[in-house]
């Protein structure tokens, strides 16, 4: 049964702002906003999604990425249905920009999903798969037993969440990865159906909290893969964010995204030389799936893990490096 929200005020007639997100949505009696994961009904607005994941499963904290947070572990991981934003290059499209209308899903209380994650060993519980923001009122149900059961919090989210949101979030939030999608306003207006700058005041405003965040760009092929673009966005990252902020450098598969299909796949040389525009700005930690994967002391250069994909082969260290002593890792 749809959950009363509580990020939104009442407005005339009936209508009622949605206060969650960065879109503001004004919503009309019987309508939904644009994640349609709410739904106004006689002047109250009501989430749809709360205790219905579409999917739960346990995967390797790296693959949210994170490659600086619990290395080695895995994570209790849970999306619902919904997102904020439209991007045509969507590859989780089929539950993101769903409305749930066309499944029947399993209804699952937040204390049973943090009882499955201590009965499975999991250390953390990320909410990704789509936008965590769109089922926050979920997320912050399970996010508090959690603390308390001594279990962490991530969200992999693309950092359009209100400030009323990020309140709520932020004191339980251990880890996030955040979608930096490009540097350009145009990109986020033509491809995601939303602004730029809300990413980037939200970015900074973690970046100062106790979270742990890094960072994922897609490179899409005459989209988002400009030289200059690039330069632009690492800069930021180690101007505004801090050298040490991991960026991750992910390759486009057209193939299963939603509307660009027909574009193409990111060159190997895409790839490199995006990390290469991040070691000139200045960032430590650049990473990419295909072939810089390890993490090497920014101090002395000593190595201090060895992954090949999702899977850390090794890492021997309490968190800092063994030549140095120098805090690379958060581990608890």
């Amino acid at each position: 049964m749809p959950k009363e929200a509580e990020f939104y005020h009442v407005l005339p007639d009936k209508a009622v702002q949605c206060n969650l997100c960065y879109h503001f949505c004004k919503i009309r009696n019987g309508r939904s906003g644009l994640c349609r994961t709410r739904i106004n009904r006689g002047g109250k607005l009501f989430t749809l999604n709360y205790r219905l994941p579409v999917s739960i499963s346990i995967d390797p904290v790296e693959k949210k990425p994170l490659y600086h947070f619990l290395p080695g572990t895995r994570t209790l991981s849970l999306g619902t249905f919904g997102c904020n934003f439209r991007c045509g290059n969507c590859q989780n499209w089929e539950i993101s920009q769903s409305s749930g209308e066309d499944v029947k899903l399993p209804v699952r209380s937040p204390d049973s999903i943090v009882r499955e994650a201590l009965d499975t060993g999991c250390p953390s519980i990320s909410f990704t798969y789509n936008e965590p923001t769109t089922f926050a009122e979920y997320a912050l149900d399970i996010m508090k037993p959690a603390r308390s059961a001594g279990l962490k919090n991530i969200w992999v989210s693309n950092g359009y969440m209100s400030d009323n949101c990020l309140d709520a979030a932020e004191p339980l939030l251990d880890a996030i990865n955040i979608d930096l999608k490009s540097m350009d306003e145009s990109f986020y207006r033509r491809i995601c159906s939303s602004l730029q700058q809300p990413v980037l005041s939200n970015l900074k405003r973690i970046a100062r909290s106790n979270a742990h965040l890094e960072i994922t760009t897609l490179l899409i092929p005459g989209f988002s893969d400009s030289p200059e673009m690039l330069r632009r966005l690492a800069e930021f990252i180690a101007g505004e964010l801090g050298p040490e902020t991991p960026w991750h450098i992910s390759a486009f598969v057209p193939e299963i995204s939603w509307k660009m299909t027909e574009s193409e796949a990111t060159p190997v040389e895409t790839i490199e030389r995006a990390f290469q525009i991040g070691k000139k700005a200045g960032l430590a930690y650049v990473y990419d799936t295909s072939c810089h994967q390890d993490t090497f002391c920014p101090q002395c250069g000593t190595s201090v893990i060895h992954r090949f994909g999702y899977t850390t082969l090794r890492y021997d260290t309490a968190g800092h490096c063994q030549g140095c002593g120098k805090l690379v890792i958060v581990n608890s």
